[in-house]
């Protein structure tokens, strides 16, 4: 099966947009990245790494899909002892201005149809020359390194043993690594499984009693969505200037209090709305946490 955390972001993707006619990706990760100034990269070392990395990593061979009969999503390891299965996509681009580069990034951000998780298509590596693409297969400081991950098999922290391989394979063109005494996501995922969720899922029963979620707020809209509408994932940003005084107020009582300002901002916001509702408490908001991992305690 595939673990808590997968099967939230695949439903999520499924509820949240029209599966069948996708707009807006929300879970692309890419990160982009520029050599030193006066420094080269091979890129047929590049691609080779790449395919070590992929190998052993068996998160990147993952085919993720739902499962009928089995009413859950579902994830299996793809057989790549054949050297014809695409590990990975692989493509170069041309740039000559940052405003394209910038499209290219956002393509890379938000185009849903860049991963296919049931091929088990979840990295991609995109080359991005100056002007040009290389005709002596090597990168320069003004070319760029797109690396784009699907959430699903992939987080930030995951970025630092992903560098590190990546600079090991690239370097000695190798990757040490002990099958018998390295733990897998999919171990993680089947000891998840095995762990006992009635505590858990008693503690949210009592905490959620008696509360009405599912009721829409009364919010001061000035426009008002169709109920049969899918959300497109689209939004804008609103910023604005606390000012000096009431900054430092705000971090003094953060910090006074022992509490995160992530966390003080949640509670402000809550009675934010709490005012603009006329009172109603039955909130359900949502934040980004940085354990993501469950622990029963």
């Amino acid at each position: 099966p595939a673990s808590y955390a997968q099967a939230r972001i695949l439903f999520d993707q499924r509820v949240r947009f029209d599966p069948d006619r996708p707009q807006l990706a929300i879970y692309n990760m890419p990160f982009l990245y520029r050599l030193n100034k006066g420094h080269t990269l091979s890129i047929q070392k590049l691609q080779q790494a790449l395919q070590l990395i992929v190998r052993q990593h068996q998160s990147f061979c993952t085919l993720l899909n739902f499962d009928a009969e089995e009413n859950s999503f579902m994830q299996r390891i793809a057989a790549i002892d054949d050297h014809n299965y695409i590990l990975y996509t692989f493509i170069e681009h041309t740039y000559e201005t940052q405003e394209q580069l910038n499209e290219i990034m956002h393509n890379e951000k938000c185009n849903p149809h860049l991963f296919d998780l049931a091929q088990s298509l979840v990295f991609r590596c995109h080359l991005v020359y100056y002007k040009q693409i290389s005709s002596n297969h090597l990168l320069s400081d003004k070319d760029v390194i797109i690396f784009n991950f699907h959430h699903s098999v992939f987080d930030y922290l995951s970025m630092n043993i992903f560098l590190h391989d990546l600079n090991q394979a690239y370097t000695t063109g190798q990757l040490l690594y002990d099958d018998n005494t390295n733990l897998r996501y999919l171990d993680y995922t089947v000891i998840e499984q095995q762990m006992s969720m009635i505590g858990a899922s008693t503690f949210w029963l009592d905490v959620l009693h008696d509360c009405k979620l599912d009721q829409p707020l009364s919010l001061p809209f000035d426009r008002y969505r169709l109920a049969n509408e899918h959300q497109t994932g689209r939004g804008t940003s609103i910023s604005f200037d606390f000012g000096q005084d009431l900054s430092h107020d705000f971090v003094t009582h953060a910090s006074s209090n022992n509490i995160s300002l992530e966390h003080l901002t949640f509670a402000i916001y809550f009675l934010f709305l709490f005012k603009i509702t006329n009172g109603q408490i039955d909130l359900c908001l949502a934040m980004n946490i940085n354990n993501n991992r469950y622990r029963d305690e």
